[in-house]
């Protein structure tokens, strides 16, 4: 890969930075202003050659989910690369509906690979494009927040702002 565009915009859970590729697809994603750490989130031989400041198409939908909108923010287009389960990981976290969550078990079901509970956490821990690949939709069996890279608070607020109920939000 050649080219990205990075950038930071502001968001009610705080500074939010995205990294595009050429052709507007989400490669990294995150609640941070480190333009280090998002680049960090794509394997080293994966990383584009030449980043520049400027302006990402997916910022509509950043403003439009925090505008109470989430379906745009599901339909931006991401690239990442992985393994046959890891994509297939990813393709099913795109498919939880906005308001409702999954186990890790059961992310691994519908991966295919009921047995692979630890894997279906490994595809959430490795996911670039945060937000766009709503890995925060993703609990522990006993419903509690689990893991998640840009903190728990970060995770709460989101699957509050798409009015998952709270009392499982240990």
């Amino acid at each position: 890969m050649t080219d990205a565009v990075i950038s930071t915009l502001h968001t009610p859970d705080g500074s939010f930075t995205v990294l595009e590729d050429v052709q507007g697809r989400v490669l990294a994603s995150g609640w941070t202003d480190s333009f280090d750490r998002i680049l960090a989130r794509i394997p080293a031989q994966h990383r584009p050659a030449h980043v520049s400041t400027g302006t990402v198409s997916s910022a509509e939908a950043v403003d439009a989910f925090y505008a109470g909108e989430i379906e745009p923010a599901m339909h931006v287009p991401v690239r990442q690369v992985g393994t046959e389960l890891s994509t297939e990981g990813w393709r099913q976290l795109r498919l939880i509906p906005a308001g409702s969550t999954l186990t890790y078990t059961e992310l691994a079901a519908a991966m295919g690979r009921p047995d692979a509970v630890r894997a279906a956490a490994s595809v959430c821990a490795r996911n670039a494009p945060a937000l766009f690949v709503p890995c925060h939709r993703v609990l522990r069996s006993d419903g509690s927040l689990g893991g998640f890279a840009w903190g728990l608070d970060v995770k709460r607020s989101l699957l509050e702002r798409e009015a998952v109920g709270t009392t499982a939000l240990v």
